[in-house]
């Protein structure tokens, strides 16, 4: 299967714009999985609670979730992406996995960064693995991949590839994190990041943008400019990811022992 990330520049608020500039650039190539970055359509520098309320969006009945699975129908293909949902009378930093037949997962980010913690409250739902047909995806967003329990669960729930819809400001931290991610859970990952700035308080926000695939070695498959708007598919081979043995003698899921892995051991 197609592999793609789209790696783009939204304007704050804009989300019509940001919408069709992810159309476009998506348009630009075929695959059958893209993963766009997290908060796509609006932008990441809120500077209150006041914005957010005013930009998030139910799912699966707001604009920039109908516009994705009209466009996922159009191509027949299946999109992750990042947006702020309206949840009753809370805001999640959220990421949607949509198809041709519409919604199939909403996950609400569990692990906040930084002034995210003003905005948003901490995701209520634990991590989702969807079965697309060609492959199972698991879905995290941004710091969750510092954790090395998001990725974990991901692959024990039986993930082939880990979607990372994300706005990365610290330098090349989750593109090392994520080839580990991949790595020591047998799977691949494809981290969408943005780039631009965005200056909206009293910092500066310089987005790293290198978004990347990476393999189930840990091997980098793709990677996207630090600075320039575009896209990457890579063809992968679903079948590594579901063998997870590293020597004939060892699998890298198969060997935890849970049962030994508790605070407070003898020793």
């Amino acid at each position: 299967m197609r592999v793609g990330v789209v790696q783009t520049s939204p304007v704050f608020g804009e989300r019509d714009r940001n919408i069709a500039e992810a159309v476009k650039l998506i348009g630009q190539e075929r695959a059958d999985l893209w993963i766009l970055p997290e908060l796509f359509a609006t932008g990441y520098q809120f500077v209150d609670a006041d914005e957010a309320r005013a930009l998030a969006e139910p799912v699966p009945d707001g604009p920039t979730t109908r516009a994705l699975i009209e466009h996922a129908k159009e191509l027949g293909c299946y999109i992750v992406a990042g947006l702020p949902e309206r949840g009753g009378d809370r805001f999640f930093n959220s990421a949607l996995l949509v198809g041709p037949d519409g919604l199939l997962a909403c996950y609400r980010k569990i692990h906040l960064f930084y002034r995210e913690t003003r905005i948003f409250s901490p995701g209520d739902r634990s991590f989702p693995v969807l079965d697309i047909g060609a492959c199972r995806v698991g879905l995290m967003v941004c710091f969750d991949h510092l954790f090395p329990e998001s990725a974990r669960t991901l692959a024990l729930l039986g993930a082939d590839v880990i979607a990372h819809p994300a706005n990365l400001v610290m330098p090349d931290l989750a593109q090392r994190t994520m080839a580990v991610r991949a790595l020591e859970n047998g799977l691949f990952a494809a981290t969408a990041n943005r780039v631009g700035r965005e200056a909206r308080t009293d910092e500066t926000l310089v987005y790293t943008g290198q978004s990347q695939i990476v393999g189930p070695d840990g091997a980098i498959l793709a990677r996207l400019s630090p600075e320039e708007v575009g896209i990457s598919v890579v063809e992968i081979d679903v079948k590594r990811a579901r063998d997870k043995r590293i020597t004939t003698f060892n699998d890298v899921l198969a060997d935890r022992r849970p049962d030994q892995y508790r605070l407070g051991g003898t020793g």
